[in-house]
């Protein structure tokens, strides 16, 4: 079955252009479009589509507070946003993984990397490049623990072995580049982040990397 995309963007001739690549993907189906963050919340009741591409800055309701609304704890719909940001990254983009965003790219991505997010996202997985990951992270580093704080009881439940994969994960490797880095297979890794993310009550990747970062055990701009 075909994936199903909600496209929402204030502009429209971002969603045509949009709408013009995923559509000649033969696994890809764009089955509406909205301008706004109200708009795109309606369109996900209605259409239940598997995939939002979620624009930040839109008027009325700004793709934060509509992420949160569709994907946010609580929130159990088949819905995953995949957020649009500018070269520069959005200060709020940090507030949309929270919100239960499933990664995000950059608009200026070429037309197969935005093919191959949205892919990834449907599968369950989380688009986290680790490059941008980086750079948003060190971004906000004075708005994150500087690694002195108390590590959080729920690190506590972790194996070391399952601390070592959360930092890893943290710095945007694979499951082919942990399991690479630790010697042992990627079945083994997945076990590990599924462990990690049971443990944790987290979502994904994606909100495994800004725990790690948010609880002091990884620091901004640390290899």
């Amino acid at each position: 079955m075909a994936i199903r995309v909600l496209l929402v963007d204030d502009q429209p001739l971002l969603r045509t252009g949009f709408r013009m690549i995923l559509e000649a993907e033969g696994d890809l189906a764009v089955v509406g479009e909205a301008g706004d963050g109200l708009q795109a919340l309606d369109q996900v009741r209605a259409l239940q589509p598997d995939v939002v591409l979620m624009d930040i800055r839109m008027p009325r309701m700004d793709g934060v507070e509509a992420t949160r609304q569709i994907t946010g704890p609580g929130r159990d719909g088949p819905a995953k946003v995949l957020v649009l940001t500018t070269f520069d990254l959005d200060e709020y983009v940090v507030e949309a993984l929270r919100a239960g965003a499933s990664g995000f790219l950059l608009k200026d991505a070429p037309a197969d990397e935005l093919v191959q997010a949205i892919r990834v996202v449907a599968g369950g997985e989380a688009m986290l490049a680790p490059s941008v990951t980086r750079r948003l992270l060190d971004k906000y580093a004075d708005h994150l623990p500087s690694g002195e704080e108390p590590v959080p009881d729920t690190l506590h439940t972790l194996t070391d072995r399952e601390v070592e994969v959360l930092k890893l994960v943290a710095r945007g490797l694979s499951n082919a580049e942990i399991a690479a880095d630790l010697f042992v297979s990627e079945t083994t890794v997945k076990t590990h982040v599924g462990h990690v993310l049971t443990k944790l009550g987290l979502r994904d990747r994606v909100q495994a990397a800004v725990y790690a970062y948010e609880s002091g055990l990884v620091r901004p701009g640390a290899q």
